[in-house]
């Protein structure tokens, strides 16, 4: 055989096994979404496995296997608990069952940078961990807010009182605090529940769905609420099978490189929601003055004076809400 092929051939299999090598040492980990690939609200996780991906490339690899189809929402910390799946994306408020002072992230009007400066994100990941749990971090959206909206109009605050409202756990004490009647429902109830008339209207944000409600909705509520976060749970087998030099640079990565970036990609997203909230003809109530300060608050202080209540411990409530709230 000529000395020349036979030196391509050795440096061919030499550069295989080099490659083998490396393929090898990578971790692989299987995460699964609360919501589905396709829903707006997981562009943030699409970005965000991909990034991991570029920049832990031959060390970490992260394979998004879906969303509800793989398993119910409700179950994932469980899952990621009890080292069924590596790793989940979901809602603060879908385990605080499991962690109660999860749902926080929510309470704030603060940006991820001015949270994160806080130290609030280093406290929380302790908390977790005291229930069995381990926090990643965040997938940030504080643009992305929470409305509600009604088929029939709403003209004062006064005009809430014993409406039916569906909201997700965090927004009860707000909603009930108003003097509605606040029900928890899955996403997927809202629209037959509105239809057949078992609520007046729902809370949610504004991305990506206005189109499917055209016929049981008309009008929003303004200012929006709160803010949008993701928590990003790991469970310990995933853990473990990373060094630990690898997940103080995963860490590191994700909060404080990715993180800022996250919280500035939605524009898009949100400029797409309100598109569709305009082209099925859903229009705005804006509250005004006095009425829309008192509105604000209203979310606030009933979100934390519930939160004092679950967490029983004064101490940690005060200083959470420090790190949350001016």
């Amino acid at each position: 055989m000529n000395p020349t092929i036979l030196t391509k051939l050795a440096i061919g299999l030499s550069l295989a096994g080099l490659s083998f090598t490396a393929s090898a040492d990578e971790v692989r980990l299987n995460a699964v979404s609360f919501t589905p690939k396709s829903a707006a609200v997981s562009a943030g996780f699409e970005k965000f496995i991909e990034a991991v991906n570029e920049e832990f490339e031959g060390e970490l690899s992260l394979n998004w296997r879906g969303g509800p189809e793989v398993m119910p929402p409700f179950r994932l910390a469980d899952a990621v608990r009890n080292n069924a799946i590596d790793m989940a994306l979901i809602s603060p408020s879908y385990y605080s069952g499991l962690v109660p002072s999860s749902t926080t992230s929510n309470l704030s009007f603060k940006t991820y940078e001015e949270i994160l400066e806080t130290g609030y994100y280093d406290r929380i990941t302790e908390i977790h961990a005291e229930r069995g749990l381990n926090y990643l971090g965040e997938i940030p959206a504080t643009d992305v807010k929470f409305y509600l909206f009604f088929k029939d109009r709403i003209d004062s605050l006064d005009d809430l009182k014993g409406k039916r409202i569906r909201v997700f756990p965090t927004g009860l004490p707000f909603i009930e605090a108003l003097g509605a009647n606040g029900l928890v429902l899955p996403i997927g109830e809202i629209y037959t529940a509105m239809e057949r008339g078992a609520i007046d209207g729902f809370m949610q944000g504004n991305l990506g769905w206005a189109e499917q409600y055209e016929d049981v909705v008309n009008y929003y509520l303004t200012p929006p609420f709160y803010r949008a976060g993701f928590s990003i749970l790991v469970s310990q087998r995933a853990m473990d099978r990373l060094s630990p030099e690898l997940r103080e640079e995963l860490q590191e990565f994700v909060r404080h490189t990715l993180g800022p970036q996250l919280d500035q990609s939605w524009g898009e997203v949100i400029a797409a929601g309100n598109a569709e909230v305009e082209a099925a003809g859903f229009e705005e109530i804006a509250l005004n003055g006095e009425d829309a300060d008192r509105y604000l608050q209203t979310a606030i202080d009933a979100a934390w004076d519930y939160m004092a209540d679950q967490l029983d411990d004064p101490e940690l409530t005060a200083e959470l809400r420090a790190m949350l709230v001016d």
